[in-house]
């Protein structure tokens, strides 16, 4: 059978980037990868009341695709009308709730916790995401050089400020004081990895924080995240990430929450919390930290079967 080709549309942040390359990669399709831009004032308008035409985004230079994988809500309009104007059968997937009538796309994946329902829904627990224990296993050694050999490691992954969180200075110290009686109590070495949402001003407050002793990574670097992963002993993500919380279930490795304060109603963040915590993936970081298990969850491959199942 030829390989199908896929068109890859997201906003070009890390969470959604993860969730459609993961997918593609899952349904072994050949893809490229476009970043989306809507034109003048449609990026201020929601999806529901934006015409579906051309003329709202900025032309995507790609003609021959047979699926088309959306995440976000500025990939929308372009996902529909790139479907309705091809000559040819052309499956869409978008992921997340696209706040149009679900009619549009052949497929919609949505996390449980958005409590989305319709015939062609597929729910996913938490994000779907591109990592693989494979990828993991083979970028295990990346960092060792720089570690500790004698100490077993704890791998502290930061997300950044959003709308729900601050990222103030005193918020992260709580965080970080936490992070440092656990490491000081159990001889453990910390991995501090940045995402791409994470401010400078945070990457250098962690590393003043946590000085020669701990290793800190200091450029978004895909291997170092993967690395650190594969390397802890003990993971800790903070609480503004579905995503990486989501990629670190992957692991099978206890997963701590590290709490910043809500600034408006996270009650999205903290359903998909009280999930995670109710399949035992997931506890609040507090002072001690211990081992657990919990089925791993590789939801990507279980959802890119199922769409298998339907277009083949």
């Amino acid at each position: 059978m030829t390989k199908l080709k896929g068109l890859l549309l997201t906003e070009g942040m890390h969470g959604m980037i993860s969730q459609a390359e993961g997918l593609a990669k899952a349904l072994e399709i050949g893809f490229t990868h476009h970043k989306v831009e809507l034109n003048s004032f449609w990026k201020l308008v929601p999806p529901k009341f934006t015409p579906v035409s051309s003329f709202a985004f900025n032309s995507i230079d790609s003609k021959d695709f047979d699926i088309i994988i959306s995440c976000g809500r500025k990939s929308v309009i372009p996902s529909i009308c790139l479907k309705k104007n091809s000559n040819k059968k052309v499956y869409n997937i978008h992921i997340q709730d696209p706040k149009v009538s679900l009619n549009n796309f052949d497929f919609i994946i949505a996390p449980e916790h958005d409590r989305l329902t319709g015939e062609n829904v597929i729910l996913s627990k938490g994000s779907i995401h591109y990592l693989t224990n494979e990828e993991l296993a083979k970028n295990r050694e990346y960092l060792h050089e720089k570690l500790n050999k004698e100490k077993e490691y704890l791998t502290l992954i930061l997300g950044g400020p959003n709308k729900y969180y601050d990222y103030n200075e005193q918020n992260l110290k709580k965080v970080f004081d936490r992070v440092k009686s656990i490491l000081e109590k159990n001889n453990l070495q910390a991995i501090i990895v940045p995402s791409m949402r994470t401010p400078k001003k945070t990457i250098d407050l962690s590393d003043n924080y946590f000085g020669k002793d701990h290793l800190v990574i200091k450029e978004i670097d895909k291997k170092a995240y993967m690395s650190g992963l594969s390397l802890a002993k003990y993971v800790i993500v903070t609480c503004d990430s579905t995503s990486m919380i989501s990629e670190a279930a992957l692991t099978g490795k206890p997963i701590y929450i590290a709490e910043i304060p809500a600034k408006k109603n996270d009650y999205r963040f903290r359903r998909f919390r009280e999930l995670f915590g109710k399949l035992n993936i997931v506890k609040n970081l507090d002072e001690k930290v211990e081992i657990w298990n919990y089925e791993i969850l590789n939801e990507t491959n279980r959802i890119a079967k199922e769409i298998k199942r339907k277009i083949y």
